[in-house]
This record gives C-alpha cells, structure tokens and sequence, in this order.
C-alpha cells in the first residue's frame, strides 16, 4: 500500500533567538551562527530528499530550507508560520520581569499573552494546513514532503496527529532538527493518525539544553493539570 512521508525540520537559530528576545510572528532572520550551524548539520547528518518542499513564509525557515535544499523552489505556506507573542514581540523575559501578566503567564495561571494570537486557534490554523497539504499530497501523487517550520508548528503537528502518543512538549527539538513520519492512507482516513518513525538529521539526539526545557514543562503544565482535577 501507498504511503506518505514527511519530514518536519525547525528553522536554525534566528537573531532574535541569539538576544532571547521572544520571536513568534516577527520575521526575524537567520543569524550567522545559526547558518554556520545549519551547514554543520548537513555536512555531518543526513537530511532526506523529497518530492515537495514547504516552508513557514518567515525568513528564518526559507532560509534554512536555501541552505539544506539549495536547488528547491518551496511553496510557502502562510499557515504554517509561527504563533504570535503579541504585545511580547521583541521583548525579552527581563524586560518583561516587571508584567503581572507575564508572570502568570510563566506560572502557568493563564495561556492569554496580550495582543497574542490565541492558542486554540493557532492550534486549527496548523492543523488546517497540515490536513490541507496531505490531502493535496494524495490528490496529486506526491509520496514525500519536507516542511521547514517553526518548533511550535512541529509540536502542534506532532502532538495532534504523531503516533506514539506524546505531550505538547515532549516533541520539542532543537534547531536545524526534526522528525520524519509515515502516514498510510486507511489509517489516516479512519484516525488521523500519523507514525514518528525517526529523527532529523539521521541518528540526531535531543540536547541537554532540549530535555531540560521537557522536564521544566512537564513540572509546570503537570502541577497546574493535578490543581484542576
């Protein structure tokens, strides 16, 4: 039986990651050392040819996409772009220190940032494309697909759709890296379920920096799912 391959790769560093400046819907570009970065990564990893290539429309993932397929001509996709900071665009957590708003929002009290798109439909917009993109994949024949996003875009994709079952967080990956999954027609009209069968580049690890940032989730999202029951 036919079968569909995606493969899901998240941007290198951009200059707002360097100055730890929030950065959801600014363009910011890719930073020197996070193309230095991405070049290392082709060169020592394997990243999978395709027949289609996607890319969120913000700089940083056309960019990357340039370094890692140069001869592609992706179809960019609004979409898949980022969810927004709002009113937080820009800013960093210590210029932010002193916002009541966003120490709930660190605490984990509320999941409104102000002027921010709203979770639940940054969440229908992704999934929306995503649905979109597979269904035009069937419809025209393409068995495989790349799609340089966002890491946001990659958990929401993954957490919604990924089998093994997984949290939000625990699909998180560092730059440059991702996830490949297989996604076979009768399952995927019966269930709209995805298989994650690899990780991007090939034989890629998470990094301390990575697994520190799931055990931190887990521990906030955690204590506040215990509160609600």
């Amino acid at each position: 039986m036919k079968s569909y391959v995606i493969h899901l790769i998240r941007h290198g560093l951009s200059e707002g990651n360097l100055k730890g400046q929030y950065i959801g819907s600014t363009d910011s570009p890719l930073s020197e050392q996070g193309a230095k970065e991405i070049r290392r990564l082709k060169k020592s990893g394997r990243y999978p040819a395709a027949q289609r290539y996607y890319s969120s429309p913000l700089s940083r993932c056309t960019q990357t996409l340039s370094i890692l397929y140069p001869k592609a001509q992706p179809i960019l996709i609004d979409g898949f772009s980022e969810s927004s900071f709002g009113d937080w665009e820009g800013k960093t957590a210590k210029e932010l220190s002193g916002d009541p708003v966003f120490q709930k929002w660190m605490r984990g009290e509320t999941g409104e940032i102000p002027g921010g798109e709203n979770g639940g439909h940054f969440m229908a917009r992704v999934c929306a494309a995503f649905e979109a993109l597979v269904e035009d994949m069937m419809k025209e024949g393409a068995t495989s697909a790349v799609i340089v996003t966002h890491g946001g875009v990659i958990m929401t994709i993954l957490s919604a759709y990924g089998l093994p079952r997984a949290k939000f967080y625990d699909w998180m990956c560092d730059n440059g890296c991702g996830y490949s999954m297989r996604i076979t027609p009768g399952l995927w009209m019966r269930s709209q379920v995805a298989e994650v069968y690899g990780k991007l580049p090939d034989g890629s690890e998470s990094s301390a920096a990575v697994d520190e940032a799931r055990r931190a989730a887990d521990l906030l999202w955690g204590e506040k799912e215990e509160k609600s029951e």
